[in-house]
């Protein structure tokens, strides 16, 4: 029987196919999860790794996942109830694992690294200095340069997403590094997984142009990125505005997001949408000063259907809507 903790737990627990993906990241043999919780993760480290430690400072916590390790047969795990960062102290490994709380005793939920329990900022050396590799879990919502500010060292960062929503985001830091930093996004869909990655501040200026045949709409973890300029030089693709993360082409492309076929490209207004008569969409804001739910409501567009609408501004600053239809394989 599999034991499970409080809610308060589970709410970091990562799914089945984040652990997979954090598991395929470490290297050597010996692992430390010093954050270790309900101990998901700890798991498929250890189906990775030869020794995999689980630091859990709760005693009842550590209890549930040392049971239900050994429900899982998972003999290559130790559990200890020890508070994780002094542990690692006493004992070298090749990779340690942190996911710090994002809850606070006075602020609730935290964006900054600094804010977390663990304060990895603060016992970043002594950690690096416990191991060869650092992986470091944050939340979707810490901003990018605001995490590189607090952090040194990191020399990948990895943005995973499932089914286009942004689950965590993987700092990877080794002792001494100060090299480039690559990005690089996963979104892990039913049938694939659509990959990019690029070096963090590496500049690009795209080209923009008039909506062409086709429409891309980034993923999220692209979006989440920032790399919306190199997005256009890496596929050969225009951009519709500076500020507008939508990339157009008159032939058709590979690409780590959503394609469409534009049908008809209208000035924003309510005179020549009703024209349209258009009763059921799915509908897209970006760049655009007006809300889903309000345009909604002014057009009476129902959700839903094989129409997709896209209200955006087009270069230099032109408001249209893209009546588009799903790129089909067979295209």
């Amino acid at each position: 029987m599999i034991y499970y903790p409080k809610k308060v737990n589970l709410e970091q627990t990562s799914s089945e196919i984040t652990a997979e993906y954090k598991a395929s990241l470490i290297e050597g043999n010996t692992i430390a999860d010093i954050t270790g919780g309900f101990g998901v993760d700890s798991y498929y480290f250890s189906k990775q790794a030869e020794q995999a430690t689980h630091f859990e400072i709760n005693e009842s916590l550590s209890k549930i996942a040392a049971h239900n390790f050994k429900q899982l047969h998972a003999t290559n795990i130790r559990c200890k109830t020890e508070n994780g960062i002094d542990a690692i102290k006493k004992e070298n490994y090749d990779t340690i694992f942190v996911d710090p709380s994002r809850r606070h005793e006075t602020k609730g939920k935290v964006f900054f690294l600094h804010d977390c329990e663990p304060n990895i900022p603060q016992h970043l050396p002594e950690v690096l200095n416990a191991c060869d590799l650092l992986m470091l879990k944050t939340a979707p919502m810490l901003d990018i340069s605001a995490g590189l500010e607090e952090l040194k060292h990191v020399f990948q960062i990895h943005i995973v997403a499932v089914n286009n929503e942004v689950k965590e985001l993987l700092w990877l830091l080794k002792k001494d590094y100060n090299g480039e930093i690559e990005i690089i996004t996963k979104n892990f869909k039913k049938t694939n997984t659509e990959t990019y990655s690029f070096i963090y501040g590496k500049s690009s200026e795209p080209f923009y142009d008039e909506p062409k045949r086709f429409l891309y709409e980034p993923n999220a973890a692209i979006l989440k990125s920032g790399g919306f300029n190199l997005i256009s030089e890496d596929f050969k693709l225009k951009k519709l505005h500076r500020n507008t993360h939508l990339y157009t082409s008159e032939a058709l492309r590979d690409f780590p997001g959503r394609r469409f076929i534009i049908e008809k490209i209208l000035p924003y207004s309510k005179k020549e949408l009703k024209k349209e008569q258009i009763e059921k969409a799915n509908i897209t804001t970006r760049n655009f000063q007006e809300s889903v739910s309000a345009i909604r409501k002014k057009f009476t567009i129902k959700d839903g259907g094989d129409v997709y609408l896209f209200f955006t501004t087009i270069h230099p600053s032109k408001k249209v809507v893209l009546i588009c239809s799903k790129v089909k394989n067979s295209i």
